[in-house]
């Protein structure tokens, strides 16, 4: 952890975390935003695959929301990555990142990370690629979901990033 990072801390998200993690995401201008009420069941039913990272007073800063696969239970799906405006640059995001993949690979077996990321994410892509790399893995991409899927209009492909095995 770098020296900005030594009052952060990164932990599993609850329930009371659920509408700052909305606001964070909402914030963040290029996630697609879910509901506020899909928030805090993420936050009930996948904290055990989830990070928050917390400001020196507890506040939630940034977040990973991840769930494993239910036909792949060694690979965690990571569905958001966001941090707070105020807090990017910093690391945060791939110190959230490592965190929940070392937490899953011990508590679950994963040994898979998948994400899918919209073509020209270039935060995203940089994120992923340097988790691939930090953690010896190799990092297949491929479009999950063309264009064509999306039934609300203009969507951009979904392009899935596959990254495993993870070194232990």
């Amino acid at each position: 952890m770098t020296a900005a990072q030594t009052d952060l801390r990164i932990d599993r998200p609850t329930v009371a975390d659920g509408a700052v993690l909305w606001r964070i995401a909402r914030d963040s201008k290029v996630l697609d935003l879910n509901s506020s009420y899909s928030y805090l069941l993420w936050c009930r039913d996948f904290a055990a695959t989830s990070a928050v990272a917390r400001d020196g007073r507890g506040e939630p800063i940034g977040f990973v929301s991840g769930y494993l696969r239910p036909d792949s239970p060694h690979t965690l799906l990571v569905w958001q990555v966001a941090v707070d405006a105020a807090h990017r640059g910093r690391g945060l995001a791939a110190a959230l990142l490592d965190e929940l993949a070392t937490r899953t690979a011990a508590e679950h077996g994963v040994t898979t990370v998948e994400t899918t990321i919209t073509p020209g994410n270039t935060a995203s892509e940089r994120l992923f690629t340097a988790f691939a790399e930090r953690h010896g893995a190799r990092l297949e991409r491929e479009v999950l979901f063309d264009a064509g899927r999306f039934p609300d209009g203009p969507h951009d492909p979904e392009v899935l990033y596959r990254i495993g095995p993870l070194a232990r």
